[in-house]
């Protein structure tokens, strides 16, 4: 990060307020000038005289400021920090001002810069589950979302309230690869559309029930996203998933393996890069009942295996595209997972342990081993939106190998 990059960090009431004064010191290890922005709940949980230290900056907390030395300095200083920043981050972010962003109040110094600022706007989530998962919180990040604001999610653990679920705030780290990724975005990908997988597929077996699995999309979102910021024209696949899809990306809705082999095939012409991340169903059903089904005794399934789409992919592209393919596995199994690359004749495989209780499936967090015919690199758990930045980091080796190989052939 460049020492001329100033970052403009809102806090707001809530118990994860604490942890922005951490973050503040990881942004100035990275370089950033910091100046805090603090809602009147957010200094019920956390001093400002704890950010004017760390910072060496005045602490805004009031759009009526009675130190400042004219009536009209205190009336535009949210303008003057507006233009100031380079980016306007935001954690934690609570559901009311997530609601008062949507919407457009502008009550008091956050939001009135929030409205004033051309800068990019990162915003981090903190509160109760459901209060997160609530309708109307969701209505409001999907909007914010559409704007083109990056949504650094909430992760699922122990919350203040005493529950377990999502909402709580994101790790330090994580937060601030998405400042950096805005303040200084990789641009490696242009000229690049990356065709990706992402959610479950659905095999029905009646009008009303199906066999599928707990993936929520977050993996190919995440990728999707990632690849988007770096220049990328990205176009997504995607079954069933529980998230929003991120902006400024091609999204095709598909239920079943059938209808996303169908689908990337029809558009794999286009791809320079394909990442199947999604967790496609490896059977269906032979017979689907004409109507459902009752509980009248044992029942047996009839199962026949779906579409290789990977090895159909393979079969299929243009020379030059780039497979990368995703193992959910129970266990590291590096041995299995290349044997699966090697069959299905993709460039890379990724794989990742589905038996750790709180990362893969429905989880916010992860880790993987990045695997080629001759390579291993080992991704440390993290944030999903970390791991897709990591894998998409291997894009360039990957490529200047297959060159290499396309030449000796």
């Amino acid at each position: 990060m460049s020492k001329s990059s100033n970052v403009l960090l809102g806090v707001c009431g809530g118990i994860a307020a604490y942890k922005s004064a951490e973050l503040t010191r990881e942004l100035q290890r990275h370089g950033a000038q910091v100046r805090v922005v603090m809602t009147r709940a957010a200094q019920e949980f956390i001093q400002p005289l704890t950010f004017a230290s760390l910072t060496g900056h005045k602490v805004f907390t009031d759009l009526w400021d009675s130190s400042a030395t004219t009536d009209a300095a205190a009336v535009i200083e949210h303008i003057a920090q507006a233009q100031w920043a380079d980016v306007l981050l935001i954690a934690p972010a609570t559901a009311h001002t997530l609601a008062k962003l949507t919407h457009g109040l502008a009550d008091d110094f956050l939001s009135a810069a929030y409205l004033a600022t051309e800068a990019p706007v990162v915003l981090a989530p903190a509160m109760n589950g459901n209060m997160w998962n609530h309708p109307a919180t969701r209505a409001n990040v999907l909007a914010l979302e559409q704007r083109g604001h990056r949504i650094v999610a909430p992760e699922s653990g122990y919350l203040a309230c005493g529950t377990t679920g999502d909402g709580r705030l994101a790790d330090t780290e994580t937060i601030v690869r998405a400042v950096l990724d805005l303040l200084n975005p990789p641009r490696d990908l242009a000229g690049e559309t990356v065709l990706i997988t992402a959610g479950g597929t659905r095999e029905p077996i009646d009008p009303v029930r199906f066999l599928g699995n707990r993936s929520s999309g977050r993996m190919g979102y995440a990728l999707a996203a990632a690849a988007e910021r770096r220049g990328a024209r990205v176009i997504v696949v995607s079954a069933a998933a529980t998230l929003t899809p991120p902006p400024r990306c091609e999204v095709i809705r598909v239920d079943t393996a059938q209808e996303m082999h169908a689908a990337v095939l029809s558009r794999l012409p286009e791809a320079t890069i394909v990442i199947k991340a999604a967790a496609v169903a490896d059977f269906r059903v032979c017979h689907i009942a004409p109507t459902k089904l009752h509980r009248d005794g044992p029942l047996t399934l009839e199962l026949e295996p779906t579409e290789d789409i990977v090895r159909s992919v393979v079969e299929h592209r243009r020379p030059g595209t780039l497979v990368i393919a995703f193992a959910a596995e129970m266990g590291l199994d590096i041995a299995r997972a290349r044997e699966k690359l090697q069959r299905k004749g993709a460039d890379a495989i990724v794989l990742n342990d589905i038996s750790r209780e709180g990362l893969g499936f429905d989880s916010n967090r992860n880790a993987a081993v990045f695997l080629t015919e001759d390579s291993v690199v080992h991704i440390p758990e993290s944030s999903k939106d970390d791991i897709a930045a990591q894998i998409l980091d291997q894009v360039p080796s990957l490529r200047s190998h297959q060159e290499v190989a396309l030449q000796l052939r």
